[in-house]
């Protein structure tokens, strides 16, 4: 039976099922329209912000940093650019080694690359691309270009990359840069962070933004406390890109900004002489125009060179430095305090005449030895010196006439006076890190140590540091800043290091330090008479033989400090392992009426102030009042520096400097190029300096009473316990031998003895002596 339809209802139920559809597909479309709008008009700015940065690329330009250079326009510091080969070991397929292997079939990886790039990873983030191989030859980066799609994660770039020409000259002064480390970022945050509290005062080569793409940084030196001037403003690049990332057009550019360059007060000359006069030896100076705070030489033996820091050094040689019994890294001028010994003597004579405690002309006979609480301490010449007035115990160096003025004067009088010429003070010359020394008072004691009993000063103590023994520990820049100040008729200038700071696009330069830092109150006519007794130790005192035939007058005084306690034998340097042996230190300034350099050395465990020390004094007077004159002088002696930094042996890889080229003026010197996208299309490198690294290793961390970097800690050096000093009413640290003459006097026509000049500026006692205060 045929079912008959109805119709109506089957059209009803289409025309619903019409407008559920219709409904369906407009609410899919309101809901598409919504998604639109949110898209396109609420959220625009942020999404098209994104789209860009898919479809633009902005990379950084790194600056060209600042060259350093000498007084008198010698480069110590300059750029290139070349290719290096770098891994990024996140993106690798296989293991590093493995990559690495595969590697050393297309480019030469030798065991140093190695060493080296394991020891970056193991400072480095597993996402930061570390080179395996620096300054690439054209033919080396065609090699690997072909064969690219072999090593994922591994590319040539072109790098910006620092130079030293002349090697260890002055290192400890230029420093070097090295690959930014996490404290190095912790301390670049930190400071954008303050930057960016100071709306006023903003910085933008502080900011952190301005270190992107940028991998190095100062480390030590001039390199690390003008990292600011140096580095400049990071520019950036706009490039348009693919959705692979290749760049198709630049959008726009901002040139980057070029770091500062910085003129150092150096006389490269000058430190070239003095480091030559170390050869073999150890020890620091410090020279120092007086009249303006300029610091004309800066040494300490032995140095490194920091061109092995550059590309990353390898675990090796950084032990063989790190680790040396030399202590090449040690930058000894700056963080060594030493005893000075006998050259204590102007100031504590000055003090007296300052203080009213002598008279130029009062004097006595001398016994040959000075007692004190049942305590004897004796001159070098034990039968005595004759009549000694101040002149005359300055120009001998007699040590009774010191004691009794110690005596006299009292500790805390002594660090009173002492102190404005910067003795135990950091003086701020401009690299970080420098040591405060030790400049002894009652108040300094209680600080110093927890034991009730080792708080207490007992005047013992005092008698001894009148003759720059005892608690007294200084470093070597201080003593020439005192000099210098000395010389300079007590006008304090503060000793700096960069002279001026220039502006590489305007040449407009900018002095660092200029005025007077202070007037220390002493009479004039005091200072006269301190300055004729140095002069009288030059023409015939303890340095006469040193300064014979000098075509100038200078003014000096020797001083020996004791590293080993004799305990009642006759010292015999030669009879002593060396690091026993005592340090040789001089004080000198030239010429005497009119100053024009001031300086303090010493030479670690070298003997007797004259013989060692008095030389090389010398030496540094002859080069900068006569030799530096001559002409030609100066280039000799840079082109003795850089012929001795330089490796013959080294291949020349592009257009490197010779030893020659390298000691031009920067004003006429081949500047490096520019780093930029386009300088990335030629390889520009030079010669390494050689690997003449002086085997060297780190500051130990010695006590206050160790002497020197190298001497042992003895038992004379301890603290001295309550009952032994009171017993003598001195440290017990000091020696209750005494000590003979340690050189006999000359003899005569018919063997008869002449006078000789005493090594009275060597001490006879011995209470703590100084050490590396770090």
């Amino acid at each position: 039976m045929t079912e008959i339809k109805n119709a109506e209802q089957l059209l009803s139920r289409f025309r619903l099922r019409v407008a559920a559809a219709g409904l369906f597909v407009f609410v899919c479309f309101g809901l598409i329209g919504l998604r639109f709008l949110y898209l396109q008009v609420w959220h625009f700015s942020k999404y098209s912000l994104q789209a860009n940065e898919n479809r633009i690329s902005v990379a950084p330009i790194v600056p060209n940093r600042g060259i350093i250079t000498d007084r008198n326009g010698i480069i110590l510091a300059k750029n290139y650019s070349a290719y290096t080969l770098e891994i990024t070991p996140s993106k690798i397929s296989g293991t590093l080694d493995e990559e690495i292997d595969n590697l050393a079939q297309v480019i030469p990886v030798d065991a140093r690359d190695r060493r080296r790039f394991k020891k970056l990873l193991e400072d480095s983030k597993n996402f930061e691309s570390l080179p395996i191989r620096t300054r690439l030859t054209d033919e080396e980066v065609a090699r690997f270009t072909a064969q690219r799609f072999r090593f994922p994660g591994v590319e040539v770039r072109a790098r910006l990359f620092r130079q030293y020409p002349l090697g260890p000259t002055a290192a400890h002064v230029i420093g070097y840069i090295g690959r930014i480390s996490q404290r190095d970022q912790e301390r670049i945050d930190n400071a954008s962070d303050q930057n960016d509290a100071d709306p006023e005062h903003y910085d933008p080569r502080l900011d952190a933004n301005n270190y992107k793409g940028t991998d190095y940084v100062g480390k030590i030196g001039v390199e690390q406390s003008y990292e600011t001037e140096l580095h400049g403003l990071t520019g950036f690049e706009e490039v348009e890109v693919t959705a692979g990332g290749r760049p198709v057009r630049t959008m726009s550019r901002t040139q980057a900004t070029p770091g500062n360059n910085l003129v150092l007060s150096l006389d490269i000359g000058l430190q070239q002489v003095a480091e030559q006069a170390f050869a073999g030896k150890k020890g620091a100076l410090v020279a120092i125009e007086p009249s303006t705070g300029d610091v004309l030489a800066f040494v300490s033996a032995p140095s490194f060179d920091p061109n092995s820091f550059v590309d990353g050094i390898d675990q090796q040689t950084w032990d063989s430095l790190n680790n040396s019994p030399e202590h090449p890294l040690l930058n000894r001028p700056l963080h060594g305090t030493y005893p000075p010994g006998s050259t204590y003597k102007p100031f504590m004579a000055l003090a007296a005449l300052t203080l009213k405690k002598r008279t130029p002309g009062w004097g006595f006979q001398d016994p040959g030895y000075f007692t004190f609480g049942g305590h004897t301490f004796r001159n070098d010449v034990r039968s005595g010196q004759g009549w000694v007035d101040m002149n005359r115990a300055i120009v001998v160096s007699n040590d009774t006439y010191f004691y009794m003025l110690a005596r006299d004067l009292g500790v805390n009088a002594m660090a009173t006076f002492m102190k404005p010429w910067g003795f135990g003070q950091i003086t701020g010359i401009d690299i970080s890190g420098e040591a405060r020394g030790i400049l002894p008072s009652t108040e300094w004691k209680k600080k110093a140590y927890r034991k009730p009993e080792q708080q207490r000063w007992y005047e013992g103590e005092t008698i001894s540091l009148g003759i720059g023994q005892g608690y007294n520990s200084f470093t070597i820049l201080q003593l020439a800043h005192a000099t210098a100040t000395l010389a300079n008729d007590g006008v304090v200038m503060k000793p700096h290091l960069v002279r001026d700071i220039e502006n590489p696009i305007t040449k407009d330069m900018r002095a660092t330090v200029r005025d007077p830092s202070d007037k220390i109150a002493v009479r004039q006519q005091d200072i006269d008479v301190i300055k004729r007794a140095m002069e009288g130790v030059v023409t015939n005192g303890t340095a006469s033989k040193v300064f014979i035939g000098a075509p100038y007058l200078a003014a000096g005084k020797t001083g020996t400090a004791q590293v080993y306690s004799l305990q009642g034998a006759n010292y015999k340097g030669h009879a002593l392992a060396e690091h026993l042996r005592d340090h040789a230190l001089f004080i000198a300034f030239a010429p005497a009426e009119q100053p024009k350099i001031a300086l303090a050395l010493i030479v670690e465990n070298g003997g007797w102030g004259a013989e060692s020390a008095g030389p090389i004094a010398r030496k540094v007077l002859d080069y900068y009042l006569v030799d530096k004159l001559k002409p030609g002088a100066e280039a000799a002696a840079v082109a003795a520096a850089a012929s001795a930094t330089v490796d013959a042996g080294t291949p020349v890889i592009g257009g490197g400097q010779s030893p020659a080229e390298a000691a031009l003026p920067a004003s006429v010197a081949n500047a490096s190029p520019a780093f930029s996208p386009a300088a990335a299309s030629r390889v520009v490198a030079v010669a390494q300096a050689a690997s003449r690294v002086v085997a060297g290793g780190k500051a130990a961390s010695a006590p206050r009473a160790a002497s020197a970097a190298v001497a042992p800690a003895t038992p004379a050096a301890r603290p001295a316990s309550a009952p032994a000093a009171r017993a003598a009413s001195a440290p017990a640290a000091a020696s209750t031998a005494t000590a003979p003459n340690r050189k006999r006097a000359p003899k005569g026509p018919g063997g008869a003895s002449q006078p000789a000049i005493p090594r009275n500026d060597t001490v006879q006692t011995l209470a703590p002596t100084g050490g590396i205060d770090e």
